[in-house]
């Protein structure tokens, strides 16, 4: 039988371009959503900015706030810069694939995480991002289109997360759940939380689009050991959950190296495997903020649908690339020494004072440390009105030690009372602003 002819289409008629099946259905989700706040980190410029105009231009402030290894800290080397230049002479300037480049996914699986064969995983599951942020973006794209594939469920966040955490997953259309959490332990999950965010996010209806698992942490610094957070992971994909995301940007910033992919790989079965993300980059590690050198690794669905959609976004550029190309190829270690090894100093620096002091915080490895103030807020409150929170202690310790931290009220009310101390510093400086912090809070008292 001969074919039909298709109905003849008008050109003065509007079409859509995706079949009526295929269309996005009409929600006025967007218009009933909470504003998203801007970062308030400008109270903590208005604050040292207090303190000099108080005490003179030339007066020393120390600034603890930091979460920008390439502000506090050296960066990334001249030469690693260098030689990423070298590398974009010889590469050009034409367009790239949306997931990066072959030079890059070839240097990041073999030199920089060694992927295994026995992992399952090879250059393929590896796709660049334009920084932490872009990378986070897309994937929550990823969890609500291969997961559930609806908007209004639920990510799970610890109790007390990265401000980012809070709003980049609303934005796209997302609820975030803080889960349940102890600060005695540091507000780390445990498997009867994930399970409970689960039932919790059932009772109103939603179901969950996936878990982030933060190590080492921001902002407490709490670092969970790989064989925790495979049970976490674990757990979480029994629970129903499509995906776990481990966001490991601070990883090689310990005191224990960096940590191996192939571990928690191989603790899954390959169906599994594709259910999981891994977010990492240059950003902390190598103090390289403003390179916006990031990546994912993912199985194969995750990353065909990032990089289609990538094809209509953001293509990543070459240089963020050629950046860690160089300092994986260099090895990784060597590299970073300049971020690594002042971390580490400042972090004997700052536990030994932390101790000497007796002061309840949570430390593990990453940049920051989280310390409890409720004791000196509660006492200062009788001194000071606006000291309710740790909000009032930025603005107190700014405009009167020349310190800068960030509230734990930042990041949820779980933290109300603490706040982060970012020791991403040369020791001399984490001690010096230790002096101040505890000079400011014990004229509290």
């Amino acid at each position: 039988m001969a074919a039909q002819p298709t109905a003849p289409v008008s050109l003065g008629t509007p079409e859509f371009v995706n079949p009526a099946a295929n269309r996005i259905p009409v929600s006025n989700y967007p218009a009933h959503m909470q504003p998203i706040p801007p970062s308030r980190m400008f109270l903590i410029r208005d604050a040292l900015k207090a303190y000099k105009e108080k005490y003179g231009a030339d007066a020393i402030t120390y600034d603890a706030s930091q979460g920008d290894g390439g502000a506090s800290l050296p960066g990334v080397p001249a030469y690693i810069l260098q030689k990423a230049l070298e590398i974009q002479m010889q590469h050009g300037t034409a367009y790239d694939q949306p997931w990066g480049t072959v030079q890059f996914r070839k240097a990041a699986a073999e030199k920089y995480w060694g992927l295994q064969p026995e992992s399952g995983w090879n250059t393929e599951n590896i796709v660049f991002v334009q920084g932490g942020r872009d990378g986070l973006q897309k994937a929550y794209g990823a969890m609500i289109a291969l997961g559930q594939g609806r908007v209004g469920d639920a990510l799970v966040v610890s109790r007390v997360p990265w401000i980012t955490y809070n709003w980049g997953p609303y934005a796209v259309g997302l609820n975030v759940l803080h889960a349940p959490g102890d600060p005695a332990e540091g507000w780390r999950f445990t498997p009867e939380s994930i399970r409970e965010c689960a039932a919790y996010a059932a009772q109103e209806g939603r179901q969950i689009a996936g878990l982030v698992i933060t190590s080492p942490d921001n902002p407490t610094g709490r670092t969970i050991p790989l064989e925790e957070q495979i049970l976490l992971a674990r757990t979480a994909l029994e629970s129903g959950y499509p995906f776990v995301l481990f966001d490991w940007i601070y990883h090689w910033v310990t005191d224990h190296g960096p940590s191996d992919i192939n571990v928690i790989l191989q603790a899954f079965s390959p169906e599994d495997r594709e259910k999981l993300i891994f977010l990492d980059g240059l950003t902390k590690s190598l103090g390289a903020s403003n390179v916006r050198s990031a990546h994912l690794l993912a199985g194969k669905e995750v990353v065909k649908f990032i990089t289609s959609q990538a094809s209509h976004g953001v293509i990543p550029s070459f240089y963020s690339q050629a950046v860690a190309i160089a300092a994986y190829e260099e090895g990784f270690a060597k590299a970073a020494e300049t971020i690594i090894v002042p971390c580490s100093q400042s972090r004997k620096v700052l536990r030994e004072r932390l101790e000497r002091e007796n002061i309840h915080h949570i430390t593990g490895d990453g940049y920051y440390a989280f310390i409890d103030c409720a004791d000196y807020i509660h006492a200062g409150h009788e001194k000071l009105d606006y000291l309710t929170d740790s909000e009032g202690l930025l603005k107190y310790l700014g405009e009167n030690y020349g310190l800068a931290v960030v509230p734990g009220v930042y990041f949820s009310q779980a933290g109300k009372h603490w706040i982060r101390f970012s020791y991403a510093l040369p020791p001399e400086i984490t001690a010096g602003a230790l002096d101040r912090l505890f000079e400011g809070l014990n004229n509290l008292l």
